[in-house]
């Protein structure tokens, strides 16, 4: 029996017998709605599935017909589904799952600050016979010295100064992060906030902080549940979701935090500096935008 928990809790399921596959997804509609590279999905018999609690809780965008991405309303923790075929989010998931990773697809999709390091099988588009390539559209015009970046709705909108120079898009393996995101972990660039704005809806930005969490919150858009920029109190500078960027912020991944953390099944490859916590304190992860 596997078991999965959203965040805050409301939110619980649990999947009885073994699962069918698991994969990577870079399409541009998966980066956007976790926030992260790309999301890693388990697949099983639609039987096998059962929620536990909190299906008052569960709020749902249809971002293709026919294709509902569910989430928790409270925390924005993105749920399984079970249209139009039973899949979970892995990162949530407990213990043992049985498999790992037999696939990357979307790859012509990919973000271009993320570098595929391991030696999984990558496919253009989806497997032969699955269905036809989704993606989603820009949401945001394209403007030069700005970097600019939206949620899978494109209610939420903003833009970075940029270019930007210096620090490193951070991958965090901590559970939070892989329960909030649906991931295996999350994905984030650190700004300071004085080179960050909203384009619009800022209004349907809701969040949660973790009530034990020192720093760690949880910031959405309250329509589709894409993971959203959030502000940190204690250094006033904005953890920006990279997967929702529209534009390359010109820095790239460089590094791993909490990998002691990390899902038991997970192996990082690659050759990026890894740091059980939090990285030491000459470690740049703050980007800049560039003066005149």
């Amino acid at each position: 029996m596997l078991n999965g928990e959203c965040l805050c809790g409301s939110v619980a399921w649990e999947i009885e017998g073994p699962l069918k596959k698991m994969g990577h997804c870079h399409c541009s509609m998966c980066r956007k709605w976790h926030g992260t590279a790309y999301a890693t999905f388990v697949t099983f018999d639609k039987p096998a599935f059962r929620w536990v609690r909190g299906e008052d809780h569960i709020a749902g965008y249809e971002a293709v017909a026919g294709s509902v991405r569910l989430f928790c309303r409270t925390c924005g923790s993105k749920l399984p589904a079970l249209e139009p075929f039973a899949w979970s989010p892995a990162g949530p998931l407990v213990g043992d799952l049985g498999l790992t990773p037999s696939m990357h697809i979307f790859v012509a999709s990919k973000a271009p600050w993320h570098t595929i390091r391991d030696d999984v099988a990558q496919l253009a588009e989806y497997p032969s016979g699955i269905g036809t390539p989704i993606d989603s559209k820009r949401a945001t015009d394209a403007e030069p010295g700005k970097i600019r970046g939206a949620c899978l709705c494109g209610r939420a909108a903003y833009e970075i100064d940029g270019p930007l120079e210096g620090g490193s898009i951070v991958s965090c393996h901590c559970s939070r992060c892989r329960r909030a995101r649906g991931a295996l972990h999350g994905s984030n660039l650190f700004i300071e906030a004085e080179s960050f704005r909203w384009l619009r809806g800022q209004d349907a930005i809701a969040s949660f902080k973790v009530p034990d969490a020192v720093r760690f919150a949880q910031s959405f858009c309250a329509t589709c549940g894409s993971a959203m920029p959030g502000l940190t109190p204690q250094s006033g500078r904005r953890a920006v979701p990279a997967g929702t960027l529209e534009d390359d912020p010109g820095i790239r991944e460089g590094l791993h935090i909490f990998v002691k953390s990390r899902a038991p099944w997970e192996v990082i490859a690659g050759d990026l500096p890894q740091f059980d916590e939090y990285p030491c304190a000459d470690f740049p992860i703050l980007a800049q935008a560039k003066t005149a």
